[in-house]
């Protein structure tokens, strides 16, 4: 597979074009062709070529192929349980289009103990966190000791409070998933049950100990949006980050990191808030 060097805008369109013309499952990266550009850029930004990036919830591994294209060593981890990843031989094409783009997939839905050992320069967790009830704590703890001291966990999730689920709501409509989807979902519903704003990613990496590189809005969707209101919105409302559909996180690792942990105070003084019970 020939791989894409150079780091420049260009070179990253074609590596993306190449992606979509390799995918096996047509018309899924259209919607959110936005975000592979973004999601490339910030890593140009922080990481040489040759670069070892580890991609957790990585779904088809679409998102590790554009960076793997750009010269990047991709693992990536899925448990490739969503309903349509049981549909015919869709598992195996999965497979087979990550090992035709240079990926080491791992099919698991946690993180093995052998990548526990610091040896990644970013771990990315891409429209993830959002599906978990409970805390991500666990998780992202462990993908932060698969980080070298300096490396980069990077994430991103929906917008809880985007443009769209603030007008929505507005008009008296959900700004959750369409309830139709969530109830004939089945005994498991994989959908989003804790979305993020701003806040919510700024203590995020306070509590996991990491320094701030990057918090902002990012348009991802923009596809979503009939093509004449694109523009329009870029340059209006969409100059407003926290009104954009998807948020972005970086942060590093220190040198000197250690998980974060709560005093008995603390706590009390969180939980305080959500029960009526007086600790």
């Amino acid at each position: 597979m020939k791989r894409c060097n150079e780091m420049t805008k260009k070179k990253r369109v074609e590596c993306i074009r190449a992606v979509v013309e390799d995918f096996p499952f047509p018309g899924y990266m259209g919607p959110t062709l936005d975000s592979y550009s973004a999601i490339a850029a910030n890593c140009v930004e922080l990481l040489s070529s040759g670069s070892r990036i580890l991609d957790f919830g990585a779904g088809p591994c679409e998102k590790a192929a554009v960076l793997s294209r750009l010269g990047y060593q991709c693992t990536a981890i899925d448990d490739l349980q969503d309903d349509w990843h049981a549909i015919g031989n869709n598992r195996e094409r999965v497979r087979e289009f990550a090992k035709k783009q240079g990926i080491e997939l791992i099919v698991a839905d946690h993180l093995p103990m052998s990548l526990r050992q610091g040896q990644f320069d970013m771990v990315m967790i891409h429209d993830v966190i959002e599906h978990f009830a409970d805390s991500p704590r666990s998780l992202l703890l462990d993908l932060i000791g698969a980080l070298r001291s300096g490396g980069f966990l990077y994430i991103t999730v929906p917008n809880a409070a985007n443009l769209r689920k603030r007008l929505l709501v507005i008009g008296g409509q959900t700004n959750y998933p369409r309830y139709a989807a969530y109830f004939w979902s089945g005994d498991i519903w994989r959908g989003h049950k804790r979305e993020y704003v701003k806040d919510d990613l700024a203590q995020l990496g306070k509590y996991l100990g990491l320094r701030q590189i990057l918090l902002k809005g990012q348009h991802h969707r923009m596809r979503a949006l009939p093509p004449w209101s694109r523009g329009l919105f870029k340059s209006t409302v969409g100059q407003v980050d926290s009104m954009r559909d998807t948020l972005a996180f970086i942060g590093q690792k220190p040198e000197d990191w250690n998980p974060v942990e709560l005093t008995l105070e603390e706590y009390r003084h969180i939980r305080q808030r959500e029960t009526n019970y007086h600790f």
